[in-house]
């Protein structure tokens, strides 16, 4: 015949190992994360005594109370890496604070957080006089970034939208501009996978060429993420406010015989355009940094370069977004020169002037010898010609 146990240490283990069923009511603290980090559950006993031949047990509680899953068990320095107990979701994850036992730490450290992590938690200590739970609300967030893309246009509007999938919390999400002003958008549609995550989706049509962002917040958890779109529209209206670049205004800022300093500006250009000073053969020209400003969503920009040579300038404007470009142009002329250059003419000039003198020459000894051969026939020239 089997020998049948005693049933008071049976109740009195089964008692030890579940703990109070009851879900918590009121958190005595909330930690929060992100999916994929990993965080520290507090916990400490109001003595703060020395636990190490204590035990405290930790459960993670569902909505309810209804089911309990143990996460971690500490019991005389025996744990759940030592026996069977601990829940599949937890196993390999968690840990405890070996060294800091002594000053009463009964805290846990989870790896790598799943947003099925989220929840309840208790810590228990069933052997203190009087026993001890505590209450911890773990929160975490899954934060992903939002997709958007435009899904119908025309030459006067476009249609964007922004899906953002599998966060938690619940996200609040919309549709902001450039300057950062919230738009009008059609109602969020919202579905719900089981009871940890969320997929928005949010439409738009706008009417405007401009950068606009679809912004994802998460205040449970103080996050916020977003993903932009650049919107060109085509139509008149809209080419209008597209603030593509006029043609730039170029100058002479400074000049010496040797050098010139040239500026080219535009004014409310959008989208932020590319400047570029060019010589008359294309080639690029190094220039300053430019100087860059934003004004109500477009930009002013100055460009500045300094010359050396007698050429024709270009300032070339670039927007590649809304495949447009412009230019201006300036001519200079470097009065200094290349030293060599000088001497070429001072030689040309000398050579001309020598040249000159031969001729003048030539021309007054034919006019003595036209005037000398009638009186030759005479014989009144030879001592002249002599």
């Amino acid at each position: 015949m089997m020998k049948q146990l005693p049933l008071l240490p049976l109740l009195l283990l089964f008692s030890l190992l579940t703990g109070n069923s009851s879900a918590c009511t009121n958190a005595d603290s909330k930690v929060i994360s992100t999916e994929g980090t990993d965080v520290i559950l507090p916990c400490s006993p109001s003595t703060r005594e020395n636990l190490q031949n204590k035990l405290f047990d930790w459960k993670k509680v569902d909505q309810g109370g209804d089911t309990q899953h143990e996460v971690f068990m500490y019991d005389s320095a025996v744990h759940y890496e030592h026996h069977s107990g601990q829940s599949e979701q937890f196993k390999g994850r968690v840990s405890h604070f070996q060294n800091e036992l002594k000053h009463g730490n009964a805290s846990i450290f989870i790896r790598k957080t799943k947003v099925i992590d989220s929840g309840s938690y208790t810590c228990y200590f069933p052997r203190l006089q009087p026993d001890e739970k505590f209450c911890i609300e773990l929160i975490v967030g899954a934060s992903p970034k939002p997709s958007v893309k435009t899904i119908d246009q025309a030459n006067s509007w476009a249609r964007l939208q922004c899906e953002v999938h599998g966060a938690n919390p619940e996200p609040k999400v919309e549709w902001w501009d450039s300057s950062g002003n919230i738009l009008p958008a059609e109602e969020p549609q919202v579905l719900k996978n089981g009871k940890k995550s969320y997929d928005v989706t949010v439409n738009i049509t706008v009417t405007k060429t401009d950068r606009y962002r679809c912004v994802a917040t998460q205040e449970e958890i103080k996050h916020q993420i977003s993903a932009e779109i650049l919107v060109y529209i085509s139509g008149e209206e809209s080419e209008k406010s597209s603030g593509a670049a006029s043609k730039p205004y170029v100058k002479v800022v400074d000049q010496t015989k040797d050098w010139s300093l040239l500026q080219c500006l535009v004014r409310g250009a959008y989208p932020k355009p590319l400047l570029e000073w060019r010589n008359s053969s294309g080639n690029i020209v190094p220039a300053a940094e430019p100087q860059v400003s934003e004004r109500e969503g477009s930009y002013d920009v100055i460009l500045q370069t300094t010359v050396t040579k007698t050429d024709r300038y270009h300032c070339v404007v670039t927007q590649e977004e809304i495949s447009h470009e412009t230019r201006a142009e300036t001519f200079v002329h470097i009065t200094g020169g290349n030293p060599e250059k000088k001497l070429g003419f001072v030689l040309s000039d000398v050579a001309l002037v020598a040249l000159g003198g031969v001729v003048v020459v030539v021309i007054l000894a034919g006019v003595v010898v036209e005037l000398c051969i009638p009186q030759h026939r005479n014989g009144a020239c030879s001592g002249a010609m002599v």
